[in-house]
């Protein structure tokens, strides 16, 4: 009996010692302060997959506060968003930084953060080359965003064979001159052959430019619209003005944006925020954790969804090989 007394008190010992070296470990990693500066609006579908992404990684041990500079909807007030941004970094004293797409970077990270703080930054969801910001930079490294132009050309021919000839529209803005730069850097590896890259800021424009595509293109690429604003001046979202694009083109319609797919196009493959967050918050909790930011290198996304819209599909009065329906997310256009 004593014998097991003694077992029993040991084993007792054992787990208070136990939780002590659980609860020293979780003050050792846990409880890092993070900002993450989103470059668009909190509603914005493509900032909520980047947040559910860093919140998978930060989220469940440590503080994670966001702030929104909305220059999608608002560019000009873009640079006293980046202040403010600046004004809670110094407030809050975080122990890192996460900057999300391209403005969050030209406005924020390198105007107050690169090489001026040891803090350290890591973006996502960036378009443009890293040497435009200085990157890497002392303090920052990060996951590049490449679209998959090239998969959702191919994947639109094996859906619709005929497609010989391609053009690619959008909203003008820093994001989408970015994209074109990706563009012209790689089409000639493209299956289709690249016409043109028309760019517009308002309905009137962008609904000329779709007409003027029909007549050389079999396949019109659409990259985000959202912003393109209405004959008042109002931005535009996806749903108002992608279904007219589509409708001023005529054709078949792709495109690389998961929010133009359910309005506007037949098929896509898609980049998803997720990967850009969870990346990027990996990242940053290596670099928090001790690892130099100057050996933590710049990553680009590799991870691509396959779209088909199948009311578009019905529409034109395509019948798909079965095959090519399989790892696809099948959806319906939505009203």
């Amino acid at each position: 009996m004593k014998t097991q007394l003694k077992i029993f008190s040991v084993l007792i010992c054992l787990c208070q010692l136990a939780r002590v070296g659980y609860a020293a470990d979780q003050n050792r990693h846990a409880r890092f302060k993070v900002l993450v500066v989103m470059s668009y609006e909190e509603s914005y579908s493509w900032c909520r997959q980047t947040k559910t992404g860093i919140d998978e990684i930060l989220s469940p041990s440590h503080q994670v506060h966001y702030f929104y500079m909305d220059t999608k909807n608002d560019y000009e007030n873009g640079p006293q968003k980046a202040q403010e941004a600046f004004k809670l970094f110094q407030a809050l004293q975080p122990d890192g930084v996460i900057a999300a797409d391209d403005n969050a970077q030209s406005m924020f990270v390198v105007p107050y953060l690169k090489d001026k703080v040891k803090t350290p930054v890591m973006f996502c969801g960036v378009n443009e080359a890293p040497e435009k910001y200085g990157y890497p930079a002392s303090n920052v490294s990060g996951i590049l965003e490449r679209l998959h132009v090239a998969e959702t050309i191919a994947f639109a021919q094996q859906l619709v064979p005929t497609i010989k000839t391609v053009g690619i529209i959008g909203k003008d803005s820093p994001t989408i001159r970015a994209i074109q730069a990706q563009v012209n850097g790689e089409y000639s590896t493209y299956s289709a052959k690249f016409v043109d890259f028309k760019t517009a800021g308002n309905r009137r424009e962008i609904l000329s430019m779709a007409k003027e595509l029909k007549a050389g293109c079999d396949l019109l690429c659409i990259m985000t619209l959202r912003g393109i604003t209405d004959t008042d001046g109002r931005p535009m979202d996806d749903k108002e003005i992608g279904p007219l694009v589509a409708d001023a083109f005529g054709k078949t319609v792709a495109t690389t944006d998961h929010v133009v797919i359910p309005y506007a196009a037949m098929c896509a493959v898609v980049k998803n925020g997720w990967e850009q967050g969870l990346t990027s918050a990996r990242m940053l909790l290596k670099a928090m954790e001790g690892t130099p930011v100057d050996r933590i290198p710049i990553e680009v996304n590799s991870y691509g969804k396959r779209y088909i819209n199948v009311t578009m599909m019905k529409k034109m009065g395509i019948r798909p090989k079965p095959i090519l329906l399989q790892g696809a997310k099948l959806i319906r256009t939505q009203e």
